[in-house]
């Protein structure tokens, strides 16, 4: 009933899956992930179990063979699922069973595994590698022209309705701060389409963190940039063009560019303009130089 992706990126040391149904919140019940261990993708008949217990036999030490070993040993249903793990070495192990519905099937290449099932064509698995394979930038782009591709290929039989893609650093800190993304379409008449739209908001998102470390670190033409760029990708994020705008102002003074930012957004969404007055209010902590919210309301003036 689904097609998924699991994969590893051995530059990034990232990883990651993205996955589509015909059924609401596939994000709830396919993809698991934990950042620092790895990831399981469960489908077909689902067996959920798999997910949570996939993940904790990774986090004891088993790799992914051992761990899809270990899953299918225990389920009498084994014939009728269908489950993909990657682990944080990049290994990935699969398997299709043989009471999957038609069409179904997968294909694994290095550091990754597509799989369907329910599909219209028995060509989606090939679809997605040869997308993946051939796709340029990070991972979740790749993984998204992966997805992309199997839905060009016909997808799912029944259509398509929910999508979700999950993205882990691998690095030596808590989860929560490897989680590179965490996005769901959970009910959507074109899930894949605003699948990719939420993922370009949440690079441009990323991108944007980076403008600001490269502020805070005194590299305001890297910071300038890295923030045209992000604004570029995801131009309707107010949002992130508001603290763009702090940013500028409390690390460098820039109250001229700031405002040039803020106006726009004093114009046509005012609350922007009230939640800056508020912050005057709240002194020192949020911003090294809260004083610059004072000035960015007087030059309104």
């Amino acid at each position: 009933m689904t097609y998924s992706i699991v994969a590893y990126d051995p530059e990034t040391k990232q990883f990651g899956m993205g996955v589509q149904t015909h059924q609401p919140s596939v994000g709830a019940v396919v993809p698991w992930v934990r950042a620092g261990v790895g990831g399981v993708a469960t489908q077909s008949l689902t067996n959920i179990a798999f997910g949570p217990l996939g993940i904790e036999l990774m986090a004891h030490g088993y790799g992914a063979e051992a761990a899809l070993k270990s899953l299918l040993a225990g389920d009498e249903g084994r014939e009728k699922r269908q489950v993909a793990l990657v682990d944080k070495n990049g290994k990935v192990a699969v398997h299709s069973g043989s009471g999957c519905i038609p069409y179904f099937g997968h294909k694994v290449g290095e550091h990754y595994s597509v799989q369907a099932n329910m599909m219209t064509k028995d060509t989606v698995p090939n679809a997605m590698s040869a997308a993946f394979e051939s796709a340029k930038g990070d991972l979740m782009e790749r993984i998204m022209q992966a997805m992309e591709a199997a839905e060009a290929e016909g997808g799912d039989i029944r259509g398509s309705q929910s999508a979700a893609m999950k993205v882990c650093s691998n690095e030596d800190k808590p989860y929560w701060d490897n989680r590179i993304c965490d996005l769901r379409v959970d009910e959507h008449h074109n899930p894949i389409k605003e699948l990719r739209r939420l993922m370009v908001m949440r690079r441009a998102d990323l991108l944007s963190d980076k403008g600001s470390d490269q502020s805070k670190a005194g590299d305001l033409k890297s910071a300038m940039t890295t923030f045209a760029e992000a604004r570029r990708m995801s131009p309707e994020d107010t949002e992130m063009v508001f603290w763009q705008a702090l940013v500028l102002a409390d690390n460098h003074n820039l109250i001229d560019e700031a405002r040039t930012l803020l106006a726009p957004l004093f114009k046509s969404e005012p609350q922007w303009e009230e939640l800056l007055r508020r912050l005057v209010k709240m002194g020192p902590g949020l911003l090294d130089h809260p004083d610059v919210c004072e000035k960015l309301l007087s030059a309104e003036k």
